[in-house]
């Protein structure tokens, strides 16, 4: 049978440390009572033993007429009760008596010979009767229980139960600082891998801790330090290159040959839409504050910049409700996907927008050749294009990276399947807030 133990780390190394202190407590306690069962069994049949000693010699060397003033004085003074068994005497034996009782009565029998008796009642009266003989005649002894038995004291088990809260207590603290800087690393690797840059951890605590920590700080900065960098060299190129590309364009339209003209014209709007695309992925507004937006106009306004009103593309926007999303990076990602349906199509492109349960799914369908299975991941990734029929060698490799990007700076998913029919499917999922608003109709 397989144990179904909690995900979280502090419940985990909570519940292992709290069943090693029971388990070392039980132990304790067995070793415990082991150790002093023994001594305390021969101290209270040595305690019997006597009594009844005392008793037989007391009864012995008393006249008789003395006797009931002497058994009276026992009782009173000792609080023992000696009586002369009787015929009619209702004795009620002592039935399955704890393994610690049934040593000391086989040790006091053994001192005091195998015709001793025991009782638990004797005519209605409870306590330890021990009867000996003097002479024929029989005689009982009756012992209070409280002194042969030893309830567990309430001082006892109120200091063990406090030393029990204490120890747990103990144990949540020690789980506690195990799995408080793993959560934090946790929450913090979260955000980095969301595109953001977390705050520097605390380095403290054990020095396994601050070491993870430490490394994973030195990590964090020098990923946002590359960012920086990128932007930077990236920015610069934007500056050197679109003025001599603006220079060229200037000169080709001047060109008196048409075919040379058309020709760098083109060149210089594609090697100005890389330049574009280079910049995009390299800022993405991850600076752009999120503020809520309808889908449907934004999506709208961007397919009308691909022509949507020509019949080439359908839109099929449902209501869904506002979404705080950055709308400049998310209406870059949706140019990309149609830049892309447009590209690769053959003419057919489809544009649908819906809400199911907590999410918006946005789709772009085309009907063109689609991307091999084993591919669509790897076209995600930023610089990687492919060979085959979707691929296009003016392209700069960054337009579904963008995408992917966008998803993942929105807490969102972003897939590439086949669609029915034949073409592609592209599909940004984006959670939606409980609160938001529907969006006035």
């Amino acid at each position: 049978m397989k144990i179904l133990l909690p995900n979280s780390l502090l419940i985990r190394a909570f519940l292992l440390i709290v069943v090693l202190i029971v388990l070392s407590m039980a132990a304790s306690l067995a070793i415990f009572g082991h150790a002093e069962q023994e001594p305390r069994t021969r101290r209270m049949a040595q305690m019997v033993v006597s009594v009844v000693n005392l008793t037989r010699a007391a009864v012995m060397s008393a006249a008789p007429e003395w006797r009931g003033a002497l058994l009276a004085e026992l009782a009173d003074a000792e609080g023992l009760r000696v009586h002369m068994a009787e015929t009619g005497d209702v004795v009620e034996p002592l039935y399955n008596p704890p393994a610690d009782l049934r040593r000391m009565l086989d040790e006091v029998r053994r001192r005091l010979g195998d015709n001793t008796r025991f009782a638990a009642r004797r005519n209605g009266v409870e306590a330890l009767w021990v009867s000996f003989f003097l002479g024929e005649e029989e005689i009982w002894v009756a012992l209070p229980r409280e002194r042969i038995e030893h309830p567990v004291s309430r001082v006892l088990l109120a200091w063990g139960g406090i030393v029990l809260l204490l120890a747990l207590l103990g144990a949540y603290f020690i789980a506690r600082q195990v799995s408080r800087p793993l959560k934090r690393l946790a929450l913090a690797a979260a955000q980095l891998g969301g595109g953001h840059t977390p705050q520097p951890l605390p380095e403290k605590g054990a020095r396994e801790v601050i070491a993870v920590t430490a490394a994973f700080n030195q990590m964090s900065a020098d990923l946002a330090a590359n960012d920086r960098e990128r932007a930077l060299v990236l920015a610069g190129i934007s500056h050197d290159l679109r003025t001599p590309l603006a220079r060229v364009r200037l000169a080709a339209e001047l060109s008196q040959d048409a075919s040379l003209r058309e020709g760098l014209i083109s060149d210089v709007e594609q090697m100005d839409a890389v330049i574009r695309q280079f910049l995009d992925y390299a800022r993405l507004d991850e600076n752009e504050a999120a503020i809520p937006t309808d889908l449907r106009v934004l999506v709208r306004d961007v397919a009308q910049r691909f022509g949507a009103s020509t019949g080439v593309m359908s839109l099929e926007l449902s209501d869904v409700p506002l979404l705080s999303v950055r709308p400049l990076l998310l209406g870059r990602a949706l140019s990309n996907l149609l830049d892309n349906a447009i590209k690769h199509g053959n003419g057919e492109i489809t544009v649908q927008l819906d809400s199911t349960g907590d999410k918006v799914v946005l789709l772009v369908m085309d009907r063109g050749a689609g991307i091999p299975a084993a591919q669509r991941d790897a076209v995600k990734r930023p610089f990687v294009r492919l060979e085959a029929a979707r691929s296009d060698a003016t392209g700069s490799g960054l337009g579904l990276a963008i995408v992917e990007r966008a998803a993942r700076l929105h807490r969102g998913e972003f897939s590439l399947e086949d669609r029915a029919g034949g073409g592609l499917l592209a599909r940004l999922i984006l959670p939606l807030s409980p609160s938001s608003p529907r969006p006035d109709i």
